[in-house]
């Protein structure tokens, strides 16, 4: 009978064959699935085709769990990620000016006292005419205005979340003003009237202009919007203590507690807004994508 023929993997070598011996191990497609080698590292994956997201190029996630290629962060927080430490700082700063200006003007302390020394030497000061026009960038009939052109542009621009945010803002003023008024109860500088601290039109500017300047700033850039919106509020503030509307501290007050409130609402408009393009990028992205 004929036997059956070998494979040629395992057929005998000639003797004078020099390469005869244990068969070496060869760099192909087999190599290839052993562990720790660079190819597919499965020795079920076919190798015809490269896989699409090879181990070497793997990333964790946050947690530390295999992630993908490229990285795909997880759902964040809305304030903490998105928060710098300048705007922690600065808010931290604000409260701390508050707590204290207010518990020294509550308290009839020196600071008070200091306050009112120099407020009586500034009333008055300087043209009357110029002084009430600067007082009146505070006043609804101004301010308002110029937020709700800001507010328009905005909404023509296909913005949603930043108008909210100012409108919330400015809402926010008279429920944080009004309070603080009736409780601390202070005279004003040039009348035996009380409820002047902190500034109502101080506040009206500093968050009408403050939000006017957010708004704006992605179009017209931080640089140009801000420092306007600054002048425009400190121009209210020395307006209001020269033509003897208010004491100094009713104005510095003022600027720190909206300082407090414009930081809060910029950091929950970016946070929203972060989120929201994290959703959108995951709905368009579909169930099938590669990040799964």
């Amino acid at each position: 009978m004929r036997e059956t023929p070998r494979s040629q993997g395992t057929a005998k070598r000639p003797v004078g064959d020099t390469n005869a011996g244990h068969p070496q191990r060869r760099l192909g497609r087999a190599f290839a699935h052993s562990t720790g080698a660079s190819g597919s590292g499965s020795p079920h994956r076919s190798d015809v085709r490269s896989p699409q997201t090879p181990r070497g190029v793997r990333y964790t996630g946050p947690d530390g769990r295999p992630g993908t290629s490229p990285p795909v962060p997880g759902r964040p927080p809305l304030f903490a990620p998105r928060v710098s430490r300048r705007a922690v700082a600065s808010f931290a700063l604000c409260a701390v000016a508050f707590a204290l200006m207010t518990w020294q003007t509550a308290s009839d302390g020196p600071l008070r006292a200091a306050d009112e020394r120099l407020g009586l030497l500034l009333a008055g000061e300087g043209p009357g005419a110029l002084t009430q026009l600067l007082a009146d960038l505070g006043s609804m009939a101004v301010a308002l205005p110029v937020l709700a052109l800001a507010l328009g542009e905005a909404l023509r621009r296909g913005q949603r979340v930043r108008p909210l945010g100012a409108v919330v803002a400015m809402a926010a003023v008279p429920a944080l003003v009004v309070p603080l008024k009736l409780w601390i109860d202070r005279p004003g500088p040039l009348t035996d009237a009380t409820g002047y601290y902190p500034s109502g039109h101080t506040a009206t500017a500093m968050v009408a202009y403050g939000s006017a300047a957010l708004l704006l700033a992605p179009y017209l850039g931080r640089s140009r919007t801000l420092p306007v919106a600054a002048l425009l509020t400190l121009a209210t503030g020395v307006g209001l203590v020269l033509h003897g509307y208010h004491w100094p501290l009713d104005v510095l007050g003022s600027l720190a507690l909206c300082g407090m409130l414009l930081l809060l609402t910029e950091a929950a408009i970016n946070g929203f807004c972060s989120r929201q393009l994290e959703h959108d990028g995951e709905r368009h992205q579909g169930p099938g994508s590669p990040h799964t």
